[in-house]
């Protein structure tokens, strides 16, 4: 530890670039797919505004267990079956996938397709179903 801070205190600039590039990074990040909500703001979404789950995971986990009423389009077709949702363009669109890994892509290739309130589901379906929210199986 003792190191640490004397590297630090020898390389300023160095450490101030990094913690730079650091913040730069989870900044673009965030940005690149749209917002994230939580579970509870989904759930207003949908029974106030009439928001559309869209889940991005595969077929099988879909099956497992998803959220009511929610569409299933794999993150990989996303781009090819885009024209499914745009009868949903005036509506929240909400990106579900496993945990959180796949919706900032999703949402990145949704907003530059002129759907303007994508956003995502922070920690996917797992947080969903962590915080004890009923999800449909078949």
């Amino acid at each position: 530890m003792e190191q640490l801070i004397v590297f630090i205190g020898n390389h300023p600039l160095l450490v101030g670039s990094l913690v730079a590039l650091v913040a730069i990074l989870m900044v673009t990040e965030l940005r690149k797919g749209g917002k994230t909500i939580s579970s509870q703001e989904v759930t207003i979404l949908i029974n106030q505004q009439n928001g559309v789950v869209l889940d991005v995971r595969d077929p099988a986990d879909f099956s497992k267990g998803h959220i009511v009423d929610a569409i299933s389009m794999p993150h990989g077709k996303v781009t090819e079956r885009m024209g499914e949702l745009n009868k949903h363009k005036d509506k929240p669109i909400i990106i579900v996938d496993a945990m959180g890994q796949h919706a900032g892509t999703v949402g990145k290739q949704l907003l530059e397709a002129g759907f303007t309130q994508a956003v995502r589901l922070q920690g996917g379906i797992s947080t969903w179903s962590n915080d004890g929210l009923p999800l449909v199986k078949k």
